[in-house]
């Protein structure tokens, strides 16, 4: 795993312990353009380190946050700015933001605030396998 204040780059940020999270994260593995996309749970160290930088609450945080080029994206904003990482034809979600993002978010809450119970949650933040610990921070 890369360490906090090593990485330059995109960095998404995701509950580890949400089962929807972690399918998203392994999503996202498996049709991305390339390796240039870096990871951490918001419960890690470097999640939190991330989180405390750019004076974010961890505590009111229910949405995963994409940190790319010292932006902040939230909420459905970073699902459309995540999807540029992706090949096509998921690289389309980027066309989210045609949709009002207040439209876009109120569904985007819908599923975060009931991401648990629809999708359930693990005791613990999720292990990578060990050829994408590199992607991972801790």
């Amino acid at each position: 795993m890369q360490k906090f204040d090593e990485v330059n780059g995109a960095v998404l940020l995701f509950d580890g312990v949400c089962n929807l999270c972690n399918g998203s994260v392994q999503f996202i593995l498996k049709h991305e353009k390339s390796n240039e996309l870096k990871f951490s749970a918001i419960q890690s160290q470097a999640g939190q380190k991330l989180l405390s930088q750019y004076n974010m609450d961890p505590a009111q945080m229910n949405s995963v946050i994409l940190v790319k080029d010292g932006k902040i994206y939230t909420e459905s904003d970073a699902v459309a700015a995540t999807s540029l990482f992706l090949r096509f034809p998921y690289s389309l979600g980027q066309y989210l933001k045609i949709v009002p993002r207040p439209i876009r978010n109120t569904f985007y809450k819908k599923i975060a605030n009931n991401r648990y119970r629809w999708f359930g949650q693990k005791k613990s933040c999720m292990i990578p396998k060990p050829d994408l610990r590199n992607r991972f921070l801790q």
